[in-house]
């Protein structure tokens, strides 16, 4: 245990020069690879930057119910989660361009124009989604723009819509104004999002 835990120092100790003391910079070809390396006392130390690692207290379910409840939740994230970042991506794009269109009118005809754009491309994907998972990207959705859908919604097509959408969504027990909470209600979701995203699980 003592000759494990000397390991452990000694490697943190050596990491710590290495990133402290290692003022001059630069690549090197080693091997065929480009790998940054950093100088110290003349010495040429080739370093690579680890990718974050998630490591989280390991879960215990109850019953069997609760663990394939889990697994589900998974495989939602994975189905659903790229959505919700396109998603995003696209409400940036939009918004982005907006900002170049010379009037309100302009502007309206081209999130028309991305609205038509959207229902071409997503209701094959979005038929396909179970109920939960739709639930599950309304509230990815708010993670990925910090916005609820409702909020989107009005912002690019108007208070009007937005209550009709709305009002669809209510009808089938959803709602377009659900919030995501990493910290409450969706702790579990946010564990896997981050697992998932990360490459993990």
């Amino acid at each position: 245990m003592n000759t494990r835990l000397n390991i452990v120092i000694t490697t943190l100790f050596a990491l710590f020069f290495i990133v402290h003391y290692g003022y001059a910079q630069e690549k090197r070809n080693i091997g065929g690879y480009f790998v940054p390396v950093c100088i110290y006392e003349g010495d040429t130390i080739p370093y690579v930057n680890l990718p974050m690692v998630y490591i989280f207290k390991p879960l215990k379910f109850k019953n069997d119910k609760e663990r394939m409840e889990y697994y589900k939740l998974v495989r939602n994230v994975k189905k659903v989660y790229p959505i919700a970042r396109e998603i995003n991506r696209t409400i940036l794009e939009t918004y982005e361009y907006l900002q170049t269109l010379p009037n309100e009118k302009a502007r309206q005809k081209h999130i028309k124009k991305v609205e038509k754009g959207l229902k071409e491309q997503y209701t094959p994907q979005m038929k396909k989604l179970t109920f939960a998972q739709g639930k599950l990207l309304i509230k990815l959705v708010d993670r990925q723009s910090h916005q609820t859908s409702f909020e989107l919604v009005r912002a690019f097509m108007g208070p009007f819509k937005a209550g009709f959408y709305q009002t669809f969504a209510a009808l089938f027990g959803a709602s377009l104004k659900k919030e995501y909470d990493p910290l409450g209600d969706d702790k579990l979701t946010e564990r896997v999002v981050l697992l998932v995203e990360n490459g993990q699980i």
